[in-house]
């Protein structure tokens, strides 16, 4: 097994055909199909069904393939600190649970780098996705939080996934709404005050998805709730239906504008406080990329965490 045929089977996986992925390789299609039917025999597996509209993954080529991707990843990250620059466009994905500042982070990275040199993404996921990403390898980098209410079922699941939990900071709640909220000119909010407001919430689904949610206090019932899927709606929300949502209080205005405001959450004895810990997620053991550790380092600024390594 070469390290080129680990890198033509994840090509396969990813566009879906021997012939897409023969025109991204720059290979004869029958070269391709030759050196595939060589890892397969030399691994006893099947690792693509084959059929006229294309190829998907067996079992145990899935298996494979998110392996490969792990070995691969190793093999660029050392060749990006010690090897000499090759010509192929590097890549480097991150997923994140919806933050503005991770979004932030992401803009700084990319000006200082060479667009031209790497296939960027990011993607903002529900957290289940997050934590598949990174696990199969498809972001080198997940961004979520952790709390007392599902920090123990969320541990569970990283550890089950093969990701481990890096914390970058602690936060208190706040209450994120619009300026033209009639509760934004409050020093502080308690959840009672909240109860005639619509509280908004990104969509999760699934079972156990209050573990899974983004936002804090998800054990209490909120009166009313709206679910959104993306970061534009929710501000679109806020406004047209005074709606609220908890968050950290880490709020990036020149990517959501200066129409919104985060107030100190006020707890009571009923609905006491709950920290969230921000931190990123990476398949264990995996050393970071060059570019993965910069990614980091602009999340400490945007953050205002000291970075203790550098």
């Amino acid at each position: 097994m070469t390290l080129s045929q680990i890198f033509y089977a994840i090509t396969i996986s990813e566009q879906g055909s021997f012939n897409k992925a023969s025109e991204v390789l720059y290979i004869s299609q029958p070269s391709l199909t030759e050196a595939i039917k060589e890892l397969e025999k030399e691994l006893h597996i099947t690792i693509f069904n084959r059929s006229g509209r294309g190829v998907t993954l067996t079992s145990d080529g899935r298996d494979f393939i998110s392996y490969a991707r792990e070995l691969y990843q190793q093999y660029n990250n050392i060749m990006e600190k010690y090897g000499e620059n090759g010509r192929r466009k590097k890549k480097f994905a991150v997923s994140t649970q919806h933050y503005s500042f991770a979004v932030k982070s992401f803009v700084e990275l990319v000006k200082k780098l060479n667009i031209d040199e790497y296939e960027f993404a990011i993607r903002e996921q529900q957290t289940q996705q997050v934590i598949e990403d990174v696990s199969t390898l498809n972001s080198e980098i997940g961004i979520l939080y952790l709390s007392d209410f599902n920090a123990a079922l969320m541990s569970k699941v990283l550890r089950s996934s093969g990701v481990e939990f890096h914390k970058l900071i602690e936060c208190d709640a706040y209450v994120y709404l619009w300026k033209g909220h009639p509760l934004a000119h409050h020093q502080s909010i308690g959840f009672d005050e909240l109860a005639q407001y619509p509280c908004l919430s990104f969509e999760q689904g699934g079972s156990g998805s209050l573990y899974f949610a983004e936002e804090i206090l998800t054990g209490f019932p909120y009166p009313r709730t709206i679910k959104a899927t993306d970061r534009a709606t929710m501000l679109n929300l806020m406004i047209g239906l005074n709606g609220y949502t908890l968050c950290s209080g880490i709020i990036c205005e020149e990517l959501n504008g200066s129409d919104y405001i985060a107030v100190p959450y006020e707890p009571d004895e009923a609905h006491p406080r709950e920290k969230m810990v921000i931190g990123y997620i990476t398949k264990k053991k995996m050393m970071l990329s060059v570019v993965g550790q910069l990614y980091i380092d602009e999340l400490k600024k945007q953050l205002g965490v000291k970075n203790e390594d550098h």
